[in-house]
């Protein structure tokens, strides 16, 4: 019973107080994980192990397809698959990132099923629950130092966790769904709820359909589009692939008609 209530006062505790439990750094550390982890936690977010589950979350509308637009691009992402919140995060940043750089916002990750763990990742990883993205490290100092001081801000004010990665170079933002939801609202005039259940509501409506396909030895962009009776420049549209170089062990989305 102790335990049980400690456990909840912990969690209870990270949502209503986040800003006294922000690191203030982008630096990464055992600790950040943690709280990452528990913000997890408290939410109640599903750590998917599956791609059929990331699937079924995104028919049901608890994922949402980063789709990319004129402020941000994809990068061969597997499963281009958030959180509402985090979609929207993805959204806002890349607005200001493109306004404030002139350059796209690159996203490199998004959720990851817990049987796709990446050597380097950790088993407390918020990956498979959708609230993280991995974002590229922009060559351009000026955007370089534009986004750790946005990413940074955004984490003391409580409603992010972002780690400036190493090996390779990227930044892992962790957005935590009701704080930051109460941010954009509080930035909206109490709109952005509104605005993201219809977006979401939209979204899910217009969601194409796609079925997951293993590359093989010897196969290539051009056999797998012809035998599923598409293009070429389908295939690379649906998986943000700026090449028609895939690697054989490559998960590739392949969409359905």
């Amino acid at each position: 019973m102790l335990r049980t209530l400690a456990l909840c006062a912990l969690t209870c505790a990270s949502l209503v107080v986040p800003s006294l439990a922000v690191s203030q750094s982008l630096r990464g550390s055992p600790e950040s994980v943690q709280r990452m982890y528990r913000q997890a936690l408290a939410h109640e977010l599903t750590f998917f192990r599956t791609a059929e589950g990331i699937r079924n979350a995104n028919q049901s509308g608890t994922l949402v397809r980063l789709g990319g637009n004129d402020d941000y691009t994809l990068h061969q992402v597997s499963y281009p698959y958030v959180l509402p919140e985090t979609h929207t995060f993805v959204v806002r940043l890349a607005g200001q990132y493109r306004a404030a750089c002139g350059e796209q916002l690159v996203v490199t990750s998004a959720t990851r099923p817990t049987t796709m763990r990446l050597a380097n990742s950790v088993d407390e990883s918020v990956h498979p629950t959708g609230m993280a993205v991995d974002l590229r490290k922009p060559s351009n100092p000026k955007c370089l130092s534009w986004l750790r001081d946005t990413l940074l801000s955004l984490e003391k004010s409580g409603v992010i966790d972002a780690v400036e990665e190493r090996n390779p170079p990227h930044f892992h933002v962790a957005v935590f769904p009701r704080q930051y939801e109460q941010y954009v609202q509080a930035r909206t005039g109490g709109q952005g709820q509104l605005a993201s259940a219809t977006s979401r509501a939209n979204q899910v409506a217009s969601e194409p359909k796609y079925k997951e396909y293993q590359v093989r030895r010897g196969d290539s962009l051009w056999t797998i589009a012809r035998r599923n009776n598409l293009t070429v420049e389908e295939l690379r549209e649906a998986n943000n692939l700026r090449s028609s170089r895939i690697l054989a062990g490559q998960v590739l989305l392949i969409p359905t008609r």
